[in-house]
Parts: C-alpha cells; structure tokens; sequence
C-alpha cells in the first residue's frame, strides 16, 4: 500500500438471500477505486470474477442512485454504469453514506450488502486489502443463485435424493458449505486483474 494512505475503509460484505448467512469482514486503503474493491470482493468471497458485476449506491454529491461497474453494451439498460475504475471509493462512501448493493452475475445475481463499518488509521507493517473475519463457503459458480443453491445443499445433505451423487461429483468432495477461514483468502493485485480482463494480458 502506498505510504501517502493513511486511513483504511473497513467493511461487512454479506450475501442477500442466502441462509445461513455468508459474509465477510475486509480492510482496504481509502484510495481504491470500485473496481479494487470488487477485485477485494471476489477474492474475500471467493468468487472467480467469471460474470459482471455492479455497484448501486447513493451519491452522495447528487443524493441519486448512482451504478458503478463495467460498462457493456451486451446488456440493454434503462441509465448508464460508471466505470469502476474511475471512481473512488472514498468520494462515495462516507460515515453518512455507508450502504451500497454488489451485484455479481446478473443471471444468477448474487446480491451482497456492502457496509461500511468505520474508518480506521493504517496499521504500520500490514498489508492491504485484508480479511479480518467471515462465515461460511461462498457459493459455487454458476448454480442458479440463491433458490438454486438452496436446492442443491438441499440435495447434498439428502444421501437419497436421484440427483445427490451426481451433484456431489460436482461440487467435489473437498467442498463444504460450513467451512470459512481468512488463512485461505489470498488477495490479487487489482491492476494485474484489469490488464487480464482487459488487455488479455
């Protein structure tokens, strides 16, 4: 992180629809953009950043909703999505305006809450982003958001069910919904992921 930050933004990400709840706690520098902190997301998470994704949030400078993303012309929409990467976090999140809703996949659409938590001065000798906390595996890619992940632990914990070792062969035996812990969340560099994304490189 570079020495000029000096304030880092903590925030609770939780995932709408889903129960038990699956969430997570992460610190970031103040200066990221919102592409960074989706990067942050997914890799928190544990998402493989496969789909598009979108942030909804006031503005605090226009008291609008403002949606903040990748810009795409695949999908036709009723007002335009600000580039993430040129926005920064900071000039919308404040102690007054804390929320903001992250879609990712607009098939499945996975709905997590963003909250920012506080405020807090950088810690000498840490790295950022980090993970601080959280509960639960994330989902897995592609399973047909909440309602289909419900259905599929559903038939997971049914030895009985037609379908269960046909989905267990799926999701693989080392996959457990219950299981979470920071040690496995390893953060990548946001900028490397943009020139991949982007430049294919």
């Amino acid at each position: 992180m570079a020495k000029r930050v000096k304030q880092v933004y903590q925030f609770k990400i939780s995932l709408k629809d889903v129960k038990p709840p699956v969430w997570r706690r992460v610190q970031v520098p103040s200066d990221y953009s919102f592409w960074d902190l989706h990067v942050a997301i997914q890799d928190a998470m544990g998402w493989l950043d496969y789909h598009l994704h979108e942030f909804t949030m006031v503005d605090p400078s226009t008291g609008r909703k403002a949606q903040i993303g990748l810009p795409d012309d695949e999908f036709e929409r009723d007002r335009d999505t600000l580039a993430g990467w040129e926005c920064d976090i900071a000039r919308y999140f404040t102690l007054d305006n804390r929320r903001a809703v992250y879609t990712y996949d607009f098939g499945d659409n996975w709905r997590h809450s963003v909250r920012l938590e506080e405020i807090v001065p950088r810690e000498k000798g840490v790295d950022y982003p980090r993970c601080l906390a959280g509960r639960r595996a994330c989902p897995l890619e592609d399973c047909g958001g909440p309602w289909g992940y419900e259905k599929l632990l559903e038939i997971l914990d049914n030895p009985g069910h037609e379908q269960h070792e046909e989905l267990r062969m799926w999701v693989g035996d080392d996959f457990d919904p219950a299981a979470f812990s920071t040690a496995w969340v390893s953060f990548d560099d946001p900028w490397s992921r943009w020139m991949v994304a982007f430049c294919g490189e």
